[in-house]
């Protein structure tokens, strides 16, 4: 008598469960990967952004606005420069010792000149990680 058993055996189960699972960690540690570049892609967009509305506010008032904060306006007047300055994304990547990663700015010589601060976990384009600093002249590494 010939027993005709179709199936899979314990072994071969587990084998492709282990398969499975494998791969599923690979594709896990990508997609973090990958948000944690476009947080920092947008830490970076958001800052130039910035930058276009704080020289537009220079060409017209002859200096800087003293307080820019995220999630308020750059208004004067009846001109609005930035209908909301842009809030960091989160979560925040760790290498920077802040709570959020906010951007920070500050303003110095009556107005002249200004330091916007930022952190971006990884390289970005040609912004290296770390605590970072905007300025009339660019953006540049602290």
């Amino acid at each position: 008598m010939k027993k005709n058993k179709k199936g899979f055996t314990l072994i071969e189960l587990l084998v492709v469960i282990a398969i499975i699972g494998l791969l599923s960690t690979l594709a896990i540690v990508a997609l973090n990967s990958a948000r944690q570049k476009s947080r920092d892609a947008k830490r970076v967009a958001d800052v130039k952004q910035i930058q276009t509305a704080l020289e537009l506010y220079y060409n017209d008032n002859f200096g800087y606005p003293d307080a820019v904060t995220q999630g308020e306006s750059i208004v004067e007047g009846t001109v609005t420069y930035m209908a909301q300055v842009p809030v960091a994304p989160t979560p925040p990547d760790g290498v920077c010792n802040t709570d959020n990663n906010p951007y920070t700015y500050t303003t110095s010589d009556a107005g002249a000149t200004y330091n916007l601060d930022y952190c971006i976990g990884a390289s970005t384009g040609n912004v290296d990680a770390g605590e970072n600093t905007a300025t009339p002249a660019g953006i540049h590494d602290n």
